[in-house]
């Protein structure tokens, strides 16, 4: 319980997530005022975000709500899932790579069903980390402080002695509620910085200069 522990948000962190502007796309083709598509399926997302229903109900709602057939469904998923996948940040992935064995290591992210298996398949964040917790399989979402509670459990670290990283200030905010220290991340050198100040270990990673 006394180990050093670094814990990564997945989008916008250890994933590039740019927006796609798939939705505006999709409003654009079914000729529906911008923002009908999120207020139709706001219920919808957040069922998918915390769990509460499969990967095939959430294609039935899709064409319900949209008035899709299947073709369109497939593809309107596809495109969901491609801004949600976003690239891989190499830069920060290779850093947290080379830490394995110097602390615990884990990862907590607000998710969609659905994501596990895709981000394994894509990305092998399973290989990355220890532990990977998820809102839709915990059935809760940061900013609640359990799902900080749920991270440091699966890890069996103290909150004190994590270091949580996410792009959203609200989550730093309650993980530091949650007794965790937390860093904003806005670009991969002060990242990296903050980790290795927390781990104790040499900032340097290949074709970066060090801040002064």
């Amino acid at each position: 319980m006394t180990a050093t522990c670094v814990i990564l948000d997945i989008g916008g962190v250890l994933e590039i997530t740019p927006d796609t502007g798939w939705v505006q796309r999709w409003e654009e083709r079914l000729e529906l005022p911008a923002g009908t598509v999120n207020e139709r399926m706001r219920e919808v997302w957040h069922a998918g975000s915390v769990g509460s229903i499969s990967e095939r109900d959430v294609h039935v709602q899709v064409a319900a709500r949209l008035g899709l057939d299947a073709h369109q469904v497939e593809g309107f998923m596809a495109d969901l899932w491609t801004e949600y996948l976003g690239a891989p940040n190499e830069e920060l992935i290779d850093y947290v790579r080379g830490l394995r064995g110097s602390c615990r290591l884990g990862i907590l992210s607000n998710s969609f069903v659905g994501a596990r298996e895709r981000e394994t398949a894509l990305y092998r964040f399973d290989e990355l980390v220890e532990q990977i917790v998820y809102s839709h399989e915990i059935g809760i979402e940061k900013p609640d402080l359990r799902a900080f509670e749920a991270a440091c459990l699966s890890l069996d670290v103290r909150p004190e002695n994590c270091l949580f990283i996410d792009d959203v200030a609200v989550n730093i905010e309650a993980a530091r509620a949650a007794g965790m220290q937390g860093h904003l991340f806005e670009d991969n050198a002060r990242t990296i910085d903050r980790i290795a100040a927390h781990v104790n270990t040499d900032p340097l990673v290949p074709g970066r200069v060090p801040l002064a």
